[in-house]
């Protein structure tokens, strides 16, 4: 895929490209509401897909069609055949071209990014700044209904690119493997409580999903920003894999795709995240420690 750089496109790419036979937009947004009391839900966004779409997108659920019904958690990774089955119904298969967004702040769109590469789809990328970006440049949207053309989509899994609750815990020991927490620093050090637990994993890093986004845009810092910063952090180090956490295993997916627009494409992420870890009492956690 010609892209702006890898990994991602931009509006402008996507403006003249959007015609292009074997491109197939994929719109995976999610909506996200943090209650009074400080917990969350999340609901499907096809309502707001309905309402305004990039023009010929197609509707990826990513809490139900590609989510592991059997999971006490929303948006775990399926079961290979299963993921398969649903890109499939939507039109992706050998020969296409994906670009994904969401409508909101793009971790949605990071997480079928991640989610199609663990199944080993490549030709995929994330539109730059979303819907909102493809409005503010004056680009059109549409409501009208699309209907996909399934196709056969080939699932070969990656499992170096997911971690379980078991991996990560072993991993605390490796000195190979960065866990980085991808939540705020409040999170972090365990000031705000948020999951069943407060604090952070034992030896891993903080490193916030805001500080890879342009505050003014909402897109992506620049590349050589965005390699700075991984490389104060130890992510760029050859002999680390960095392994990328945060509430459910959605914003980890939007530091990986960015640590992957700088050369590091094997960043695993932790799919349970801290929702798993603070669920099991006999799992350390550490409060107020900030390393580095």
């Amino acid at each position: 895929m010609a892209q702006t750089r890898p990994h991602t496109v931009s509006v402008s790419w996507l403006r003249e490209h959007r015609s292009a036979p074997d491109l197939l937009v994929v719109d995976a947004s999610t909506d996200f509401a943090v209650l009074d009391d400080g917990t969350f839900t999340l609901e499907s966004g096809r309502a707001a897909y309905a309402a305004a779409h990039v023009p010929g997108a197609v509707f990826a659920d990513l809490l139900t069609d590609f989510a592991d019904p059997a999971s006490d958690q929303p948006c775990t990774a399926p079961e290979s055949e299963r993921f398969a089955a649903a890109a499939g119904a939507i039109g992706i298969g050998d020969g296409v071209r994906v670009v994904v967004y969401d409508q909101h702040d793009g971790i949605w769109a990071t997480r079928f990014w991640w989610h199609l590469r663990l199944e080993g789809f490549d030709d995929v990328a994330v539109l730059d700044g979303g819907l909102p970006a493809w409005r503010a440049a004056g680009a059109e949207v549409s409501d009208s209904p699309v209907t996909p053309t399934p196709a056969t989509f080939p699932a070969r899994r990656r499992p170096g690119l997911i971690r379980s609750t078991d991996e990560v815990e072993a991993a605390i020991a490796d000195d190979k493997v960065l866990l980085v927490g991808v939540l705020d620093a409040a999170i972090y050090r365990g000031e705000t409580d948020v999951f069943a637990r407060p604090g952070h994993i034992p030896g891993s890093i903080n490193l916030p999903i805001d500080q890879i986004r342009d505050p003014e845009t909402g897109g992506l810092r620049p590349v050589e920003e965005l390699r700075a910063l991984f490389a104060a952090a130890g992510l760029l180090d050859p002999a680390i894999t960095p392994v990328t956490y945060c509430g459910g295993g959605v914003a980890a997916t939007g530091v990986a795709h960015a640590l992957a627009l700088v050369g590091r494409d094997d960043v695993a992420v932790y799919d349970g995240s801290l929702t798993a870890w603070t669920a099991d009492p006999a799992l350390p956690l550490v409060v107020g420690e900030l390393p580095g």
